[in-house]
């Protein structure tokens, strides 16, 4: 027989952000092969509507939700056959469960995820009936899609055609202003275009523009634009408007976006008057996020006092840093494997010294698989490696900059991840290595442990003074440091720390990623087709 089936949604709210206007809103659609349901664990978020009698629902109701980049969002998703009107779950028969984090489904190819449903017993209710354990119990497919673009770029270029000449002695100078359109029906200013001297036919520079200032997220939303020529005194003389929306200039260069240039006063007075000129779209880029991971760890003396050690019962600082970032940017890594080097150590048999060795001593391929993988290997390292010094980081930010240099088409990006106490030994190479990597698509999150003093990692952050070498300053700020012990929890709770660790230094990658691509106009994949139920194989229920 088939069965009634609802979805739930559980949020884990104990990692919820207070308020936080940079966060993208995404909307998460459900359905289901052979079954499904919505959840994220500690707190029950939402129920699907119930369908009747099917083993493949496909359901309508979406729930809307904060996303975070930097934190790691856990999701639970339970499925029932409803069998009566009770509200109580433990009244009708459990199906399955799945468990994964929001990043996961957003960056997933094309934010579609797709997994089997397990059988775990769910905790919000007592008694539960059926479920079948170790047996297939269907497939959950979740999709999100962003809300709102908070984050998004715009990059645009427009020229213009036979405007109206306003000089006396000579042709216009012209430039544009954009204005968005508030709820009230009033504009706001949000971008005025450079001037061009002397010609009816300019041609304006590109410009970015956050979609947020363009048009606050809606697409519909009304963008109006007038063109001026510019007068010395300030007195500019107005030519012409027109008004379209993003979503119109989203169409591209084409003569959907030609506009007529309209000077409504001019039009009363002259029956003749056709327009002031034509304004096109040249072209319109949106910038999106794409993150592959490169991991790195740092040596140290190994001893029972050291920051290394391996504690029976608790992970030690290292381990710690690793798995809080590792495990929220591993969801954005297609394979998630990644290749994890140390550097500062004697390496057997001969006891040479590197400064870029794989953990799992594997030189032909150092891929780990997750970061359960990653934290073995580092593990094992411990006890067959001697952790010597000096501590030189330039080797392997060079590493992962050949990585990045060979692919600067915008489909990869690569986070280099280092964990230290602090000592370094080659400072004047280490900033000279990331000038040059500045350039590349990369970016490098350095998290400091132990109780050192950290002058120098303060130095390679630059937020104050951009980082430099011989006199060339760095493109980009591509570098992130923070002290893990500003981010131990005075109650010893563990998870909490790792969070806020996680939070404040993948704050950055986004907006760093941009930044890389804005710099070398790199233009998006399209954007993919919306999912049908129909493009799925017809299976046979089981």
């Amino acid at each position: 027989t088939e069965t009634n089936v609802m979805d739930t949604l559980y949020f884990d709210f104990s990692r919820m952000s207070s308020s936080n206007p940079l966060a993208s809103r995404v909307s998460m659609t459900n359905c289901c092969q052979h079954l499904w349901l919505i959840y994220k664990t500690v707190a029950a978020f939402g129920r699907t509507e119930v369908i009747d009698n099917t083993l493949n629902p496909d359901f309508v109701r979406k729930y809307v939700l904060d996303y975070f980049f930097e934190e790691k969002q856990n999701l639970r998703f339970d499925v029932y056959d409803i069998d009566s009107k009770s509200p109580d779950l433990g009244k009708h028969d459990f199906l399955g469960q799945v468990h994964c984090t929001l990043g996961e489904i957003v960056g997933s190819p094309a934010s579609r995820l797709e997994k089997p449903l397990g059988y775990g017993k769910p905790k919000p209710c007592r008694v539960y009936k059926n479920g079948i354990p170790g047996k297939k119990c269907g497939t959950i497919i979740l999709s999100a899609e962003e809300l709102g673009n908070c984050r998004d770029y715009a990059t645009m270029q427009f020229c213009a055609n036979k405007l109206d000449k306003k000089d006396f002695f000579g042709k216009s100078d012209p430039f544009m202003v954009f204005y968005r359109s508030n709820e009230d029906g009033t504009f706001t200013i949000c971008h005025k275009t450079e001037v061009v001297k002397s010609t009816l036919n300019p041609v304006w520079q590109p410009f970015s523009i956050p979609v947020r200032a363009l048009c606050n997220g809606d697409y519909e939303r009304t963008i109006k634009v007038e063109v001026y020529d510019w007068d010395r005194d300030g007195s500019h003389d107005f030519i012409g408007e027109f008004t379209t929306s993003y979503k119109e200039l989203c169409r591209g260069q084409s003569q959907l976006n030609v506009y007529e240039v309209v000077n409504a006063k001019k039009k009363i007075k002259k029956k003749r008057y056709i327009n002031s000129g034509t304004v096109s779209l040249r072209s319109e880029i949106r910038f999106a996020s794409l993150t592959l991971t490169l991991l790195v760890l740092k040596g140290n003396p190994s001893q029972s006092t050291s920051l290394h050690y391996m504690n029976p019962y608790q992970m030690n600082a290292y381990a710690m840093a690793l798995k809080a970032v590792g495990e929220i940017i591993q969801d954005y890594d297609s394979d998630k494997m990644f290749p994890a080097l140390g550097f500062g150590a004697k390496l057997p048999p001969d006891g040479r010294v590197s400064h870029e060795f794989p953990l799992n001593g594997n030189v032909e391929n150092p891929y780990c698989n997750g970061m359960e993988g990653i934290l073995e290997a580092y593990h094992q390292s411990l006890k067959t490696v001697q952790l010597y010094g000096p501590t030189n980081f330039a080797p392997v930010v060079n590493h992962v900059a050949r990585y990045a240099a060979a692919v600067q088409d915008g489909s990869q990006y690569f986070v280099l991840l280092i964990i230290t106490d602090g000592v370094i030994s080659d400072m004047a190479q280490t900033k000279e290595a990331i000038v040059n990597a500045a350039k590349l698509p990369m970016s490098i999150i350095i998290v400091g442990v132990g109780q050192a003093e950290f002058d120098a990692m303060v130095e390679l952050d630059g937020d104050d003074i951009r980082i430099s070498s011989r006199g060339k300053l760095a493109e980009r700020d591509i570098v992130q440091f923070v002290p893990f012990r500003d981010y131990m929890d005075r109650t010893g709770n563990h998870v909490l720390s790792m969070a806020r660790l996680a939070k404040d230094v993948l704050a950055e990658i986004p907006d760093q990623l941009i930044s890389y691509m804005k710099s070398k106009t790199i233009k998006p994949n399209p954007v993919p087709p919306a999912y049908s139920p129909s493009d799925d194989p017809q299976t046979n229920p089981v």
